[in-house]
Parts: structure tokens; sequence; C-alpha cells
């Protein structure tokens, strides 16, 4: 179960500093060639709006991978935002903590130095996060490792906020897209990786 939004956590990233991704950079032409590839399968306002018991039901989903940053948190904060607590709960209830997990480009990659703040994330928001190399569009490869149960990516649903990144990811590979609205605005926003969008 994920700790309620009431826990206090220190703010993730501290000193971590995102590279430049560039799996995304090139898989940009294949999108202005496919421009479908960034188009999600559904689109929901948040986490909270899916319906889990029907991807596991109707859908063949074994596994429901989520981006981390204004999609169950605040950009580079690890408390879990209060519109993302019901959706993060039903998943878990529907799949089981190991088959829920977080995809994120700067928690689990080598931006994150021994990756501290995977850990913190982990800890503070009660499901794993994956270990990858190649930021999305990129990590199949230590995605499918993470669920060795799944026998194809067609079997996984990726949801996140950005279209380029997390659709396009979960495109490429043959997986459900779900995309969400970014959860914060404004202010709350401020930290958001403005580059990455």
């Amino acid at each position: 179960e994920p700790p309620t939004t009431t826990t206090t956590t220190a703010t993730s990233s501290a000193k971590m500093v995102q590279s430049i991704n560039l799996k995304a950079l090139t898989t940009l032409a294949s999108v202005v060639r496919r421009p479908y590839l960034a188009a999600p399968h559904v689109f929901v306002p948040t986490v909270s709006e899916i319906n889990y018991q029907a991807l596991r039901d109707h859908c063949n989903i074994k596994a429901v991978i989520f981006d981390k940053d204004n999609t169950l948190t605040a950009p580079y904060e690890n408390t879990l935002h209060p519109k993302a607590h019901p959706g993060l709960q039903s998943a878990l209830d529907t799949f089981g903590t190991k088959n829920v997990a977080i995809l994120s480009n700067s928690a689990g990659t080598d931006d994150d130095p021994g990756y501290e703040d995977a850990k913190l994330i982990e800890e503070a928001l009660g499901i794993e996060v994956i270990r990858h190399r190649e930021k999305k569009p990129g990590g199949l490869e230590e995605l499918m490792d993470h669920f060795p149960h799944v026998d194809s990516p067609s079997q996984l649903c990726m949801v996140g906020d950005r279209l380029l990144t997390d659709i396009v990811f979960g495109n490429l590979h043959g997986m459900l897209t779900v995309h969400t609205l970014p959860l914060c605005s404004g202010e709350e926003n401020s930290k958001d990786n403005k580059v990455a969008k």
C-alpha cells in the first residue's frame, strides 16, 4: 500500500542533473515520419481515472509502468500527489507490487549516482524504480528483465504525462499507452524539466 499523502519525504534530485536525452532526440525523426507513435491509446486526466481491472481482465495487461514526475508526484518530489493516490492504490490492488513499477528519465538512470534517488522513491512510494541505462524511449531490455513473467511488451501498460518519451516509448514497443495530464501547473510545476517536454 502506498504511503498516505501526508508523508513527508526529502525532495529528490538535490544532486542529480539530467543529461540530454539523445534517444528522444533521435526518435523525433521517427515521430515526424510516423506521428501516430505520439498518439496514446487512452487519455485520462490522472492515473486515478484508469480502470486497472479492465486493463487486466480485458486487455491482457500483466504489469503497469508509471512515469514518476507529474504522473505520480510533483516534479522532483517523492511525496505521492493527492490526485495520484487512489490510482496508484488501485494499480497495486489489481496487479500487486511486483507488477507495478516506475520508469523515470531521471531516477534509476546514469544521472542518478548510486541510484540514491531511486532508493528514496522506492521507500517513499512503496514501488520499485527500474534501473536502466538508456532513457525513454529506450530502455526496453531492462524493462522486460524487470518483469520476467511478461512474455511480450503487448502485456504492459505505460502511463505518463509526456507524449515524446512515455507514449512514444510504449507505442514503439507495442505496449498499451495511457496519457495523463501533468499533475502540477503554475508554481507547483516550477521544478519541471521544461526541455524534456
